[in-house]
C-alpha cells in the first residue's frame, strides 16, 4: 500500500464548484449548453447540478433561461469579509481581556438589532452568562446602552418599539423614559456602565466602536466586587475602541 496516496475528492462537489466558476465568468447570464461546453460536462450532469444549485440558492435562472449567480453566494462573500474583519481585531480583544482580566466583548447594531459579534474570554476573565438572549436585553447592558446612545432619535425610537424592556434584575432600567434619560446624562462622557443591571454579581463598561456606518460597542465585565476598577478600564477601552474601529472598517 502506497504512503503517497492523495487525499479522497468528491467529483460531484469539483464538477459543482467548476460550473460554479464558469457561471460567475458570465454577469449577464448563459445558457446551460454553453456551460456544458465550457465545463466539459455533460449536458445531462450540467442541468442537474445547476436545478441543485438554483434550488439551493448559490444559481439564479434567468426569464430568458440562462443562469447567474445566486444570492447566496453574496451572503457567503459578506460572511467571509465579517469573519477577515473579526480576526484583525480578535488580537486586541485578547489584549484587553489581559491587560484587564475581564473578559472582552465587541456588539454591532445590524438589521435593527444589537448582536454579539465576538467575546474573548479565559479562565481568569470569564464571561457573563448570557441567560437571556442579547437582543432581548440591550436595554440592561452596558454593550446595548452604548448603542443605543449612539442611534440617531428616529433609530433608537424604532429599536425601543420592537423591545420591551424586561425586568431582568431589581436594578434594570424598565421605564423609557428613564432609560433615554440616563443615556443622554451620560455621566462618563463615552463611556456607559451597567451594575447588576443585566446579572446579579456582574458590571459592565462599555465604549462606541464603528464598522464603516455600522454602530457597535467594546466592553468588559467584572464580578461586581471589581465594579470600583471599571473607571480605570474606561481609559483603556477608549484607547482602544479606534484601533478596533479601523480593523473592522478595513475592506482588505
Amino acid at each position: 500500500m502506497s504512503g503517497q496516496e492523495g487525499p479522497t475528492l468528491i467529483a460531484s462537489v469539483q464538477r459543482a464548484f467548476r460550473l460554479m466558476e464558469a457561471v460567475g465568468a458570465h454577469e449577464g447570464g448563459v445558457p446551460a449548453k454553453q456551460l456544458a461546453r465550457e465545463t466539459g460536462l455533460a449536458l445531462g450532469t450540467t442541468y442537474h447540478l445547476l436545478r441543485t444549485m438554483v434550488h439551493d440558492g448559490y444559481v439564479r435562472r434567468l426569464e430568458d433561461g440562462t443562469f447567474v449567480l445566486g444570492e447566496k453566494l453574496g451572503a457567503l462573500h459578506a460572511g467571509s469579509r465579517d469573519q477577515t474583519a473579526l480576526s484583525r481585531v480578535r488580537p486586541t480583544l485578547t489584549e484587553i481581556r489581559d491587560g484587564l482580566s475581564a473578559a472582552a466583548y465587541l456588539t454591532l447594531y445590524e438589521e435593527g438589532e444589537i448582536r454579539v459579534a465576538e467575546i474573548v474570554d479565559g479562565p481568569k476573565a470569564p464571561r457573563v452568562d448570557l441567560w437571556v438572549g442579547f437582543e432581548d436585553a440591550g436595554h440592561a447592558t452596558a454593550l446595548g446602552k452604548s448603542v443605543l446612545r449612539e442611534l440617531d432619535a428616529d433609530a433608537r425610537a424604532d429599536y425601543l418599539s420592537r423591545h420591551t424592556l424586561n425586568d431582568l434584575t431589581p436594578r434594570t432600567i424598565t421605564y423609557r423614559a428613564e432609560l433615554l434619560r440616563r443615556l443622554d446624562a451620560a455621566p462618563r462622557g463615552p463611556a456607559v456602565t451597567d451594575i447588576e443591571e443585566y446579572r446579579l454579581g456582574t458590571a459592565c463598561v462599555a465604549v462606541p466602536v464603528r464598522r464603516g456606518d455600522t454602530i457597535g460597542s467594546l466592553g468588559i465585565s467584572v464580578d461586581v466586587n471589581r465594579a470600583a476598577h471599571l473607571e480605570e478600564a474606561v481609559a483603556t477601552l477608549l484607547g482602544t475602541a479606534e484601533r478596533v474601529s479601523r480593523g473592522l472598517s478595513l475592506t482588505i
